[in-house]
């Protein structure tokens, strides 16, 4: 039988908007990262069906084409959908990253993206240089607001030194296995809150014994436990993928209750060292210090 619901305690389930540094950021979108085609638009209408009013997606997934198109083919405001999209990290010198992000607004059929990244740091150019030209980025229109992706603490340190316009957002890989937390406080001081790729970790983290328990108990499945997991981090969104319509919506449907002080407890248990499970970028220095 599911845990009865402490109304008192609902409140600490929101807020469904991330607030970081000017921005107001669904705090729960669709990851696109492996979806190509006509699955693609699927999932994306099938994700803003229901509710969902933020998109990622980016240049290296090959689908923007179709998040566009998925968007236009539902009859919500523009204003009302945040879309995020990431550039290659060598476009981010000589001009190319404006290149870069008008190629993408032309290829999602919109004037304007509401959350541009750089995809990772590119070792090959100075980090002024590239937080530079993101930041024009912005003051030519071409993005409401900029972030960075797969930024270590010392990147971050040294982005917001250079940058300047705000930053907004790091996406990381996070969930339970690598909660990040010490990134994420590296982002919070700057005010730029993290958004989480691979939430539930590839779906391993759904056979964990301990959220399955803990999905019993409040009557819900281990992926909404995750994601209320997710919803509880300080300033933190996160972008499930999925193409199955019911998981789509048990993905965002996790507003109704509450984790207990003990079942975080054994959430964070589930923490360790090697807990990615996304191999790095090859050849990446996840510790360098940028130039």
């Amino acid at each position: 039988m599911a845990r009865p619901i402490d109304r008192r305690l609902l409140a600490s389930c929101e807020p469904s908007v991330i607030r970081a540094n000017g921005a107001e950021i669904p705090a729960i979108g669709l990851g696109t990262g492996r979806l190509r085609g006509d699955v693609a638009v699927r999932a994306v209408q099938s994700a803003l069906d229901h509710g969902y009013r933020h998109i990622d997606t980016a240049a290296k997934y090959g689908n923007e084409v179709e998040v566009g198109e998925a968007v236009r083919g539902r009859a919500i405001p523009r204003g009302e959908i945040f879309i995020t999209t990431k550039v290659l990290p060598a476009r981010g010198v000589d001009g190319g990253i404006e290149l870069a992000v008008e190629a993408s607004l032309q290829r999602l059929g919109i004037d304007q993206v509401d959350l541009l990244l750089i995809h990772w740091p590119d070792q090959q150019a100075s980090l002024a240089q590239q937080v530079g030209a993101l930041c024009r980025a912005r003051r030519d229109g071409l993005a409401r607001h900029i972030g960075v992706s797969n930024f270590p603490s010392r990147y971050i340190d040294a982005t917001v030194a250079v940058a300047t316009e705000p930053i907004v957002v790091n996406q990381i890989e996070r969930h339970p296995y690598f909660d990040q937390s010490a990134l994420s406080a590296a982002c919070a001081r700057h005010g730029i809150a993290t958004s989480s790729f691979c939430p539930l970790g590839r779906g391993a983290l759904l056979d964990e014994p301990v959220i399955q328990q803990i999905a019993a108990a409040h009557g819900k499945t281990p992926a909404q436990v995750v994601m209320r997991w997710h919803m509880d981090q300080p300033m933190n969104v996160a972008i499930p993928s999925s193409t199955n319509p019911q998981r789509i919506g048990e993905n965002i449907d996790v507003f109704d209750f509450v984790l207990t002080p003990d079942e975080r407890v054994r959430i964070a248990q589930l923490s360790r060292s090697d807990g990615r499970v996304v191999p790095g970028r090859t050849g990446y220095d996840w510790d360098g210090t940028p130039v």
